[in-house]
């Protein structure tokens, strides 16, 4: 292994700085799409993996908080551990630890053991998605970020029919936790092969630059002017994408009176178009700052959600959840991208940490507090209650330009 990595760093001595600064934005690329792969896999596979397991069908619920529990540990964890290994080398520990835990699944026949490999399922992701969502904030253009997280769409969209190709093959869903789990053991091998690579940023020594100064703590990264708005602005972002994507499909039915195979369609489509939009967005990007590109995305949210609420034809609620998915497209990429330029670099990676943090809490909490209120009220409500935290969201994000404002160039 010694003798590799050393035949390794003599190769990439050769490259030039530039072609090293594209080769390792490849890999970044290449990660991001690896990294969606696994994101989509329970939902798609749980159907099957209740009844083997022999447990309730609501257990899954069990499984995605202590992923989503060891996530948040790992988010909050990020800055510390950054500052300690680099990047590079977070990267690759945090993948082998979710390769790990996907092979885990593969072989685990009792739902003790896939709560089990849950946890380093959970911890591999947080860090990782903070880590490398810093990195390209701090040395890449706005476009990259959104292309990334288009990439990451790819991924996700792409794990389930690989699921969907073990199961039809007959093979089961272990076979499909396999595939996915390989490809994360090839990752982490790249990773560490490239290590060299993320020591070198522009010719100068980025893992010194990562590993100086000394992690924030979380009363000292709640002190900071702009803070607490930016962390609740990424918590009703993804409490929005989130509480969209999971109950339009049942809104379009149950309100609207839609076909479920027409809705459950076109709530497919809203994640279409966060991913479609991403793409776009990496173009526009090139025209627009980052802040103009999160209002742009807020207003077509806007326009999406008071087509929902018209009465009438089915047909402008069916437009008006495609306009939500498109104006998703744009927020967080952007919100993560203009971090270091509101916060400075040394304390972006805390910061990314924490956003990260609070982005899985609004993930994990207000889809099911939704839940409870077309239980007990009416799911005719969805447009209300986005709209309710998209109010939260603009407020929140107009209150971060005011108190962290980006110095002009």
């Amino acid at each position: 292994m010694r003798c590799v990595k050393a035949c390794v760093a003599g190769l990439l001595g050769k490259i030039g700085v530039n072609d090293m600064f594209s080769l390792l934005l490849a890999i970044i690329y290449l990660s991001f799409i690896s990294l969606g792969l696994p994101d989509s896999l329970l939902g798609s596979a749980w159907p099957a993996m209740y009844p083997q397991l022999g447990v309730p069908v609501s257990y899954s619920g069990i499984v995605f908080m202590i992923i989503s529990v060891g996530t948040i540990i790992s988010s909050l964890q990020s800055d510390r551990l950054t500052r300690r290994l680099g990047t590079g080398k977070v990267t690759a520990f945090s993948v082998a630890m979710t390769a790990a835990a996907l092979l885990g699944f593969s072989v685990s026949h009792e739902f003790w053991q896939l709560c089990l490999w849950a946890v380093p399922y959970g911890l591999g992701a947080g860090s990782v998605d903070a880590s490398l969502n810093n990195y390209v904030a701090l040395h890449y253009k706005s476009r990259h970020m959104s292309w990334l997280h288009c990439m990451w769409g790819v991924g996700a969209a792409a794990g389930p029919y690989l699921m969907g190709y073990a199961l039809t093959s007959g093979r089961g869903w272990s076979a499909g936790y396999r595939y996915i789990g390989i490809i994360q053991v090839v990752l982490t091998a790249i990773l560490i092969f490239s290590l060299p690579l993320w020591k070198k940023r522009n010719g100068e020594g980025s893992a010194e630059n990562e590993k100086s100064g000394k992690a924030l703590t979380l009363r000292q990264i709640a002190v900071i002017p702009g803070a607490g708005e930016v962390m609740l602005c990424f918590f009703c972002y993804c409490a929005l994408e989130q509480t969209a994507g999971l109950w339009a499909s049942s809104y379009l039915t149950v309100y609207k009176g839609i076909s479920a195979d027409t809705a459950a369609s076109f709530a497919g489509l809203f994640f279409s178009g966060i991913t479609v939009g991403r793409a776009i967005c990496g173009f526009i990007t090139v025209k627009l700052n980052d802040t103009q590109m999160i209002r742009m995305g807020q207003a077509i949210i806007a326009v999406g959600i008071a087509a929902m609420l018209i009465p009438g034809p089915d047909i402008a609620s069916l437009a008006g959840l495609i306009l939500i998915g498109l104006g998703c497209a744009p927020i967080y990429p952007c919100v993560i991208h203009s971090t270091p330029a509101h916060f400075g670099a040394d304390r972006s990676q805390a910061i990314i940490g924490v956003q990260m943090a609070s982005a899985y809490v609004g993930t994990c909490a207000m889809p099911p507090l939704f839940g409870l209120i077309a239980n007990h009220v009416n799911v005719a409500l969805l447009p209300v209650y986005l709209l309710l935290i998209l109010i939260l969201m603009v407020i929140m994000h107009e209150l971060l330009t005011k108190k962290a404002p980006i110095s002009p160039k």
